[in-house]
């Protein structure tokens, strides 16, 4: 079944269980906005921020939200690293690319140069940060993590030129703690650790989210909390057996997703002893 058929079906102005929802459907995660209000406050000093949490605790969705939402500060430039595994050359090329700034790969310290001057030429007339968000920062290389440290370093470490917000697993807090990123770690200003949803978070997640997509009676109560139940505090978890439901129903014609078709999908089939 396709998209849309699925939406019209349902009523739906999108499907709620994709990766590709809108910026305005996006859930703030407990303590995001704590979290992004921190950063509306420091994007006018400049720094390194952190979000960190295991697989599908919804670190990437949640520095789309901030992203957006800091991207409606007046006069902000915001950019976002598309490739975190580069070489330093390739990552000179992108900072380039993000920031309007022809650089030459050849010539990394006139790219230093360069990008510092535009910076520098942003937060004079601005007095606002030029924002970095950085997804998937576990892959960056330890060179390309120092090199970003010292390029937005300027005045004796006086002053940053920049504002970096870096997202990643659990393996990026313990790289911190190295004898070579000490020093960047020691600068992280702000931090959010996302950790496991409880069951009552998960469901609120579940209703918002339908509620965004025009369809809020979608899913039974019952099976809201079966679900919540039964993800482990895993957002990803979560919506894939939603989406698996919202497939299912979809093919059999229900009017909404309910319990009985939760069981006939996730719960094991019986085996029969065999007979010797």
């Amino acid at each position: 079944m396709n998209d849309k058929t699925l939406l019209a079906l349902y009523g739906l102005k999108y499907n709620p269980f994709v990766p590709a929802l809108p910026v305005e459907a996006l859930w703030p995660l407990p303590g995001a906005e704590l979290f992004a209000r921190r950063l509306e406050s420091l994007v006018s000093q400049g720094g390194f921020s952190l979000i960190t949490g295991e697989p599908g605790y919804g670190k990437s969705k949640t520095l789309q939200w901030l992203g957006a939402r800091l991207g409606q500060l007046p006069d902000i430039v915001v950019g976002v690293m598309e490739r975190p595994q580069s070489k330093v050359a390739d990552f000179y090329r992108e900072l380039g690319e993000l920031f309007g700034v022809q650089l030459n790969p050849a010539n990394r310290y006139g790219g230093f140069k360069a990008l510092r001057e535009r910076w520098r030429a942003h937060c004079a007339a601005t007095l606002l940060r030029p924002l970095l968000l950085v997804d998937e920062a576990q892959e960056v290389s330890s060179e390309c993590l120092t090199e970003l440290r010292l390029l937005q370093s300027a005045s004796f470490d006086s002053q940053s030129l920049l504002f970096t917000v870096l997202c990643g697993d659990a393996r990026l807090p313990q790289r911190f703690r190295t004898p070579e990123l000490l020093p960047l770690g020691s600068r992280i200003r702000a931090r959010l650790e996302l950790s496991a949803l409880t069951p009552q978070e998960l469901a609120s997640y579940l209703d918002y989210v339908l509620q965004k997509a025009g369809a809020p009676q979608l899913i039974a109560p019952e099976l809201i909390q079966t679900l919540a139940t039964h993800a482990h505090g895993n957002l990803r978890v979560l919506t894939h057996m939603a989406a698996e439901l919202l497939t299912a129903a979809a093919e059999r014609n229900l009017p909404r997703i309910d319990e009985p078709l939760y069981f006939d999908l996730f719960t094991p089939p019986v085996r029969q002893p065999r007979r010797s």
